[in-house]
């Protein structure tokens, strides 16, 4: 993306959240990008997935992405867990029947998985939107604060599908975990005031996240 900035309108004005954000990634690259709450590191991921739109600037994308990893807001709620599996598999061109196992296994819903997905509880709107993630090979996975969702056993299972069976893949990792980065990426760039801070050493990009 080159020079891109969002903005939402308030009742108070319109507030401005990215300003003339430059930011690339390659094949199998990981970056993490770090901002405080509200910094607008969601804003960001939503517009390299294509959710959301920039007011300006230009992105391109050379390679297939992911929507952000548990985002539920593309689901249709008055269908099941199963027909939206169906969904987004006849969207990508993947036949559901091939899957169904995998996300019925890993989303541990049980008898859930036929039920409308607007019954559902958010943690069980998450394991279901991960899981569905996981069906298609995405060149890119965008991962938003992923972990935060679900109990230890979800992350551990979570951290196999990721990093580990899809360890040679580019992912652009959010958080405002500094650790949690530091341990999955080479890259980092920090978000501040509407800014993207791109650097190239890696002590220098946590120095300014915790000094700034």
């Amino acid at each position: 993306m080159a020079k891109v900035s969002r903005g939402y309108a308030t009742t108070h004005g319109r507030v401005q959240i990215l300003k003339d954000i430059d930011f690339r990634i390659e094949y199998g690259e990981r970056v993490g990008i770090l901002g405080r709450n509200g910094a607008g590191k969601s804003t960001m991921v939503r517009l390299i997935s294509g959710a959301e739109k920039p007011d300006s600037g230009t992105i391109d994308r050379s390679m297939s992405v992911s929507w952000p990893l548990a985002f539920s807001g593309g689901f249709q709620g008055s269908l099941t867990g199963l027909d939206n599996l169906r969904f987004v598999c006849r969207i990508y061109g993947e036949d559901w029947r091939d899957h169904m196992a995998f996300v019925e296994d890993f989303t541990e819903l049980g008898r859930y998985f036929r039920e409308p997905v607007n019954t559902y509880s958010s943690g069980m709107l998450s394991r279901l939107a991960f899981a569905i993630s996981m069906v298609i090979n995405f060149d890119c996975f965008l991962i938003d604060e992923i972990m935060a969702v679900g109990d230890q056993r979800f992350h551990e299972r979570c951290h196999i599908e990721l990093f580990e069976k899809r360890a040679s893949h580019a992912m652009v990792i959010v958080s405002h975990d500094a650790g949690y980065v530091r341990a999955h990426c080479k890259r980092l760039s920090v978000i501040k005031d509407g800014k993207l801070y791109n650097f190239e050493d890696n002590d220098e990009a946590y120095h300014f996240y915790f000094t700034q």
